[in-house]
Formats: structure tokens, C-alpha cells, sequence
């Protein structure tokens, strides 16, 4: 059984999503210690303890000390087979984060899951930019994905539901095709219609005149997210209570222009590793993240080998 150090270079969550994930794929027995041994609070949250149950799911793994606090699991991957699955985080955890334990095998073999959660968690992708910036990159190199929002949810209520819909796929290798599109999504729950339309033009002020779409729609919550999005790019922000909705919109406007003038941005680099690794390409981005040194760590462990090199400011992933 190979055995995973969970505490090791970024030290949280990501080596456990993408630890299963990666056994899910490879068919091999893994166990994971010193789990977000890096965090304030280690061991499983509840949104991990979803994500391994969803990475279990797609590959009809079974697994041991899959519980909220734990520091160790075990996963031993089974037969995967399509699926329909229902997942309930429990909590606002990031739907996007639970979906990328299960997208990778789901890919192979299809599949359709829902998750009830968070739509806009800190520190996690908004599930715009999942849709639109992740997905709609790995759409464009022949994923065939669909992504139905159809409740949004917010901390620290939650209670987002996404259903995504998988059928069985043969990307082309990354950085082949481009990505078509661009926008400014700005959304909100339970508070005056007029805070989505200013994060919004705030962020239209700042990275100018690209399409706007509001989505106002009342759920269990309250709560607003912006994000702005184009082909490989993409920034996004959190509302919180205290925080005015233009600097919402500041916020995802800023973090979209830091990402710019290459293939894309420092983030979605990190979250396409694994897919650079499975059906190989080159993709460039401006700086490397400690996120993405972690991939390229993890899958070593697992047989998959990354290639690093530097050119025109660039930082360029080849396999």
C-alpha cells in the first residue's frame, strides 16, 4: 500500500483530494497520513470527508477513517463504474473543491453527481470560475461536461446545489485549443438588488467592457460572489458582512488581471496538473504556486511525470 504524507509542502486538503483521486485512476491502495498536518485545526473537515466519499464513489473504493478530525485514511480503489450519486457537504465547504477529487476518474468512465454545499467558500474557487474557467478549458480540449447550478449557497448556512454530468471522455493534450468567451458574473442571495449590479461595475472599472451577467437568486443564505472570467483566466471574490460589494468586485477584478499574459492563470495551472499529466500537452503560466510544486510532488508518487521550464517570463508544464 502506498503510503502518502499528507503534511508534506502545501499541507492541507489538495494532497488528500488529489491523493484519492490519483488512486482512483491508477487503481492503487493508498494510505494518507498527517492529514492537513500544515493547519491550524488538522485532520478531516467535512468538506474532505465529501470529497473522499465522492473520489469512493466513481471507483467503488472502500476506505477506512473517512471521519471528521482524522489524520489517517486508507482507500483501496475497486471497479469503477458509472454512477448517479447524491452528496451533502454538511456544511458551506466548497462544492467546486469536492468536485476535483471526482472529476478525474469520472472523466474515463462518466458519471453524474449532485452536491449540496457551498457555491462561493473562501479560500476555493467560486463555482463560476470552476464552470466557466476550469471546465470550460478542459471543454475546449473535448471534456464533455455539464454543470447545472441550481441552488446557490453561501457561509455559513451553505445549501448550494450542483449537478454535474459526466460522459465518458478523450481530451485532446492541454494547450492544443483554446478556450472561447469572457465575462464578469456577479451573484447574490438574500440581500438588495443593487449589491450584485455594483460588484459588477466595480469590476467592469477595472478590467473594462466585457459582458455582465446578474444572477439574483434567493436561497438558504445570504451572500454574493463576482467573478471575471476569459479563456484560461480567471478571478474571483468572496462577499462577506462589512465589506462594501465594490470591493467584492475590486477584489475579483484584480485577482483576474494577476493572472494575465499567459496560457493561464497561476491557479488554474495548479488545478490542471493532474489533466496535463493524463492526457499530456504544455500549458504556461506567470509564477508557480506552492499548490502546483505539490501536484507535481504527488504525482511523481504516482508513475505521472511533469516537466518544469522557464521561458519568456514564463513558467511552462509540459508531459
Amino acid at each position: 500500500m502506498k503510503e502518502i504524507d499528507g503534511g508534506l509542502l502545501e499541507g492541507g486538503g489538495q494532497i488528500v483530494r488529489a491523493a484519492v483521486a490519483l488512486a482512483s485512476l491508477t487503481g492503487e491502495a493508498i494510505r494518507v497520513v498527517n492529514i492537513r498536518a500544515a493547519r491550524s485545526q488538522p485532520g478531516l473537515a467535512a468538506q474532505h470527508v465529501a470529497a473522499v466519499r465522492a473520489a469512493a464513489a466513481v471507483s467503488h473504493a472502500e476506505t477506512t477513517g473517512v471521519t471528521v478530525g482524522s489524520r489517517e485514511i486508507t482507500f483501496l480503489p475497486g471497479t469503477p463504474g458509472m454512477r448517479t450519486v447524491a452528496i451533502d457537504i454538511g456544511t458551506a465547504g466548497s462544492i467546486p473543491l469536492l468536485l476535483s477529487a471526482w472529476l478525474p476518474q469520472a472523466l474515463r468512465i462518466g458519471g453524474v453527481i449532485t452536491v449540496t454545499g457551498g457555491t462561493g467558500a473562501i479560500n476555493s474557487p467560486t463555482i463560476d470560475y470552476f464552470d466557466k474557467v476550469f471546465l470550460g478549458y478542459l471543454r475546449a480540449h473535448g471534456a464533455e461536461v455539464d454543470l447545472v447550478i441550481e441552488k446557490r449557497g453561501y457561509y455559513p448556512v451553505g445549501g448550494g446545489v450542483v449537478t454535474a454530468t459526466v460522459l465518458p471522455s478523450d481530451p485532446a493534450p492541454l494547450g492544443s485549443c483554446t478556450p472561447v468567451g469572457a465575462g464578469i458574473i456577479s451573484a447574490s442571495s438574500g440581500l438588495p438588488d443593487h449589491v450584485a449590479t455594483r460588484q459588477a461595475a466595480a469590476a467592469a472599472a477595472v478590467v473594462g467592457d466585457l459582458p455582465i451577467r446578474i444572477i439574483r437568486q434567493e436561497g438558504p443564505g445570504v451572500g454574493s460572489t463576482c467573478t471575471v472570467w476569459s479563456p484560461g483566466h480567471g478571478g474571483s471574490a468572496v462577499g462577506r458582512r462589512g465589506l462594501p460589494a465594490e470591493e467584492v468586485g475590486r477584489m475579483a477584478a484584480e485577482a483576474y488581471r494577476d493572472g494575465s499574459g499567459s496560457d493561464c492563470d497561476p491557479y488554474l495551472f495548479d488545478q490542471l496538473m493532474i489533466y496535463l499529466a493524463m492526457y499530456g500537452g504544455s500549458i504556461r503560466t506567470s509564477r508557480l504556486t506552492l499548490h502546483a510544486e505539490t501536484m507535481i510532488h504527488l504525482l511523481e508518487q504516482f508513475g505521472y511525470s511533469v516537466s518544469l521550464s522557464h521561458r519568456d517570463g514564463c513558467v511552462e508544464a509540459s508531459a
